[in-house]
């Protein structure tokens, strides 16, 4: 068996977690591969609204097993917040949720250092989430993090309290801010013996073991393509490897072993926080996207910025990640439009191009844009792709040939149940 990825191909906020919660029931386990509670997978059904940050998107399936594997970084805070919630809506959790021993630690100290950092470059704010991710990657780069195994040794305080020296030496270099230690760290110390409770595995041989079983598994990405550590906007970027071939490193499973790459990807532009958008629109037009898509941060809460879909930019994501097909999540937003612009170029450095500069942060780009007739009614009822309106399947089409990648699912609204699943045949797919 192949291990199928879904993930992001924009700055984040795709929809991921409704199209993970929709794939759930064809698979065994769905394992999170990287980030951590920068992450926010919002789920919609029964009339009911899930934030998800650490935990994965398939845990509300029955008898699903989920598992977080050793590529992302966990705050037992917040991964205690979320299983109380869990309990709460009655979702049993207990014998289906793994964790990966080599998944590393967010101490508090990471948190205070993030802020510290942030709060200090001023102008130059990269849009931090503040959860500490940075700080904590860093530490597992530099060789002297805490793992989730390490509450398992004897030594575990004594290497928790030379971690936390080491980053209350970097604080005294910046300027002091706000931040209760102690109290966080009484709740950091309350929330790792919750932890500690939880089925520990060694995610690299748990994994590999099931796709040796047969077993069918979705590994689920966080943030999106553009925040990748090494191909995003750097340095606006995350502290991971978002793209495909993060799974690898991200759960332990080799390049042959990946199957299907479903990306996603809005019928608009998104993004939250500092770094070049090309096809913003600082005007009443990404004014009124913000507000018809309720482009509110689902971790931060923060507006996030809007502007058209950027054909370049998903070429290039859908070239990093190997996408055999892909999912549009949002179109509804476009219902009451009277006309929508589809970027299909840019203009830069004296040319007209499809490939994104060396560093869109330093060159002038001014993307080209084709024009399409809006539908103007409403999608809730449609639940057949050739049943969507005439205009929706023109931009719709326009974005499948230009970006030659099949277009196999589209979301039309929050809910569980509003997602037209398109007619393909697999010789599509190839």
């Amino acid at each position: 068996m192949a291990i199928d990825v879904i993930l992001g191909l924009q700055w984040g906020d795709e929809g991921k977690g409704k199209i993970v919660d929709y794939l759930a029931t064809e698979y065994d386990i769905v394992a999170r591969f990287q980030g951590g509670p920068n992450a926010g997978h919002t789920l919609k059904f029964d009339g009911k609204k899930y934030v998800l940050h650490t935990v994965p998107s398939g845990i509300f399936r029955p008898n699903l097993v989920n598992l977080i594997g050793n590529g992302v970084v966990i705050d037992p805070i917040t991964l205690e917040k979320e299983l109380n919630k869990l309990d709460d809506a009655g979702v049993s959790y207990q014998d289906r949720l793994l964790i990966a021993r080599k998944a590393h630690l967010i101490l508090p100290t990471h948190r205070y250092l993030d802020a510290a950092s942030e709060a200090a470059k001023g102008k130059e704010k990269i849009g931090s989430t503040l959860k500490g991710i940075g700080p904590t990657y860093m530490d597992k780069t530099g060789r002297n993090g805490l793992r989730v195994g390490d509450i398992e040794q004897r030594n575990f305080m004594e290497r928790y309290q030379s971690l936390r020296e080491k980053h209350l030496n970097l604080l005294a270099l910046y300027p002091p801010i706000d931040f209760d230690l102690e109290t966080e760290e009484a709740k950091w110390m309350e929330a790792v013996q919750k932890l500690a409770s939880m089925q520990l595995v060694d995610g690299e041989y748990y994994i590999n073991e099931a796709l040796k079983s047969g077993k069918r598994i979705l590994a689920e990405g966080a943030q999106g393509s553009m925040l990748d550590i090494d191909f995003g906007t750097y340095p606006y970027v995350t502290s991971s490897n978002t793209i495909t071939a993060g799974v690898c490193i991200g759960l332990g499973v080799s390049p042959h072993q990946i199957g299907e790459v479903i990306g996603i990807t809005k019928a608009y532009c998104t993004r939250v926080g500092s770094g070049p958008f090309p096809t913003e629109l600082d005007n009443e037009i990404g004014e009124r996207l913000r507000r018809e898509g309720s482009e509110f941060g689902a971790t931060t809460g923060r507006p996030r910025r809007c502007g058209w879909l950027d054909l370049p930019q998903l070429q290039y994501t859908i070239m990093l990640n190997g996408v055999t097909q892909l999912v549009i999540t949002k179109i509804d937003v476009f219902n009451d439009f009277e006309a929508i612009e589809l970027g299909v170029s840019y203009w830069w450095n004296g040319q007209e191009s499809a490939q994104l500069p060396y560093d869109l942060c330093q060159d002038a780009i001014q993307p080209q844009y084709v024009h399409f007739a809006g539908w103007q009614q409403s999608l809730d009822s449609i639940s057949d792709y050739e049943e969507l309106p005439e205009a929706a399947r023109s931009y719709l089409a326009a974005i499948e040939q230009h970006l030659n990648t099949p277009i196999t699912m589209v979301s039309t609204g929050p809910e569980r149940s509003k997602l037209i699943v398109k007619k393909w045949s697999m010789a599509e797919l190839k």
